[in-house]
């Protein structure tokens, strides 16, 4: 199954395009824990897919329409958190807490890394996902909370997009 890779090799490269600044990111850090908290609080994988899409409009009209997507990322997020359980019992009982604190830890870092000086904040943002990619992986293996295709996916856009931030800040 090829296409994950190559879709999140164009996601990436679209993410990259035009950075000047690795903190710019952040948003996307944010983002990584969002669309495993959409799954987990839903009980559905193909909510990921749904919450990916949503983090992705917010994050390109941050890029082009100067719209600052962090708030709504993590209103979205709370959202989820308060929402999620109202309705039902979450099965597994674990899933939505793990997420819920990935969640807090992105956030808290992307939120960080925005009030950082560049090179710092950049560098922040490279490891996170880095550190994302890692929790990506994780989950591929054990086939929990997303599907195999959104966790392959996201693996390599945090790897590929942790790459370009890093080269983007370390060439400043």
């Amino acid at each position: 199954m090829a296409w994950p890779i190559a879709l999140a090799v164009l996601v990436a490269a679209a993410t990259a395009y035009g950075l000047t600044d690795g903190r710019d990111v952040a948003p996307v850090v944010a983002a990584s824990g969002l669309v495993y908290l959409a799954a987990a609080a839903t009980q559905r994988r193909w909510a990921a897919w749904v919450a990916f899409g949503i983090a992705f409009a917010l994050i390109s009209l941050d890029k082009f329409a100067d719209l600052d997507a962090m708030p709504w990322l993590l209103v979205l997020a709370g959202v989820l958190v308060v929402g999620g359980p109202a309705s039902r019992r979450a099965h597994p009982w674990w899933a939505l807490p793990l997420q819920t604190a990935a969640m807090l830890v992105l956030g808290a870092t992307a939120v960080l890394a925005l009030r950082l000086e560049p090179t710092v904040g950049g560098l922040l943002v490279a490891a996170a996902l880095l550190g994302h990619a890692a929790w990506d992986v994780h989950h591929h293996r054990t086939g929990r909370v997303v599907d195999h295709a959104l966790a392959r996916f996201c693996a390599v856009l945090d790897v590929v997009v942790a790459v370009l931030v890093g080269i983007v800040t370390l060439t400043a």
